[in-house]
């Protein structure tokens, strides 16, 4: 059976599951969504109570049926590259595409339905609360007067996105920043902001979860740091990324939250005080690992490759009153 990843072309962190895959002998085939109706084609057919439906990328055919896992990496808005692109046919694609792989047997990492619940970092911040994981004191309001009223109760305050990222094309990142002490919150009024305690940090903490596999790695802070740079991903520090060992505690809350949240991978957000406590931030559901994997050695693209690798259910279908295998 064969391994459907979606994604695209430049994704250099699937190139690296991969590997492991054509080491180990799994079929795999990997598309595009935006290529639709140009580079990808699909097929479906129901007929008699029973569904026979086909993908083609890059001359290669495969069956649905014969699909053991879908690997949602990070793929593009359908037919986005098609010859004459529109709403309607990316709405169609879509539709199309997602319809038919959801029919099928096969395991998602990770489900469309559960991703995209998942993306919404309000509804993160309460679940992670209810798993048992410490989350920073948090507000998200278009109220002046409620931001004003949080930053006397916390005067220490970062401000980030709510969504994660500026929507244009490619997205472009957005900062997490410090709060002046002096601020005027009337801007709040003209669209969600989302203000969180500052935790002092002395590192930063990524935990790659795959199913009940976790790889935690620790990125020091410099003692001497700016502590306007509260953000790892823009920070100055040249300190590598090292492999940690996940508290009990924080290990079982985690797997509580992928639980919960129907998730069989999350890359996991922390900040670890000056008492060790690993404060939650966000848990991105197809977040990046490459560059945790490079610089601590942890196999996390390996552990992903066997997961996608599991035999998959046995597929069948029922035609006439008789259980029938389909090929």
């Amino acid at each position: 059976m064969t391994v459907l990843i979606l994604t695209s072309e430049e994704d250099v962190t699937a190139d690296m599951v991969v590997v492991h895959l054509n080491a180990s002998g799994v079929p795999v085939i990997r598309l595009d969504p935006a290529d639709l109706t140009g580079g990808v084609s699909l097929s479906g057919e129901y007929v008699h109570g029973a569904f026979r439906g086909h993908l083609q990328a890059a001359d290669r055919l495969v069956s649905i049926s014969g699909l053991r896992s879908i690997w949602v990496r990070r793929p593009g808005t359908a037919a986005t590259r098609a010859a004459q692109p529109s709403s309607w046919l990316t709405e169609e694609s879509a539709q199309a595409l997602y319809g038919m792989l959801r029919g099928s047997d096969a395991r998602w990492m990770n489900h469309p339905d559960a991703a995209r619940r998942a993306r919404h970092k309000p509804w993160q911040l309460r679940l992670a609360q209810r798993c048992g994981l410490p989350v920073p004191a948090t507000l998200i309001t278009t109220f002046p007067q409620a931001a004003r009223e949080f930053a006397d109760r916390y005067p220490d305050l970062v401000v980030k996105p709510v969504s994660g990222a500026h929507p244009q094309d490619p997205p472009r990142a957005v900062p997490t920043s410090r709060v002046a002490p002096d601020t005027d919150f009337t801007a709040v009024a003209y669209g969600p902001t989302l203000l969180q305690r500052r935790v002092p940090k002395r590192a930063d903490i990524r935990l790659t979860a795959v199913d009940d596999r976790l790889l935690a790695a620790r990125k020091a802070t410099l003692a001497d740091a700016d502590p306007d740079e509260v953000d790892v991903r823009f920070a100055s520090s040249d300190l590598p990324w090292q492999p940690a060992d996940v508290p009990p505690r924080i290990a079982e809350a985690v797997l509580s939250y992928l639980r919960e949240a129907g998730l069989s991978y999350g890359a996991f957000d922390f900040a670890e005080d000056a008492d060790g406590t690993w404060w939650f931030l966000e848990c991105n559901q197809s977040g990046q690992f490459g560059f945790v994997e490079v610089e601590t050695g942890q196999p996390i693209a390996r552990t992903i490759a066997e997961w996608l690798s599991r035999p998959g259910p046995e597929p069948h279908s029922r035609v006439n009153g008789s259980t029938t295998r389909v090929c």
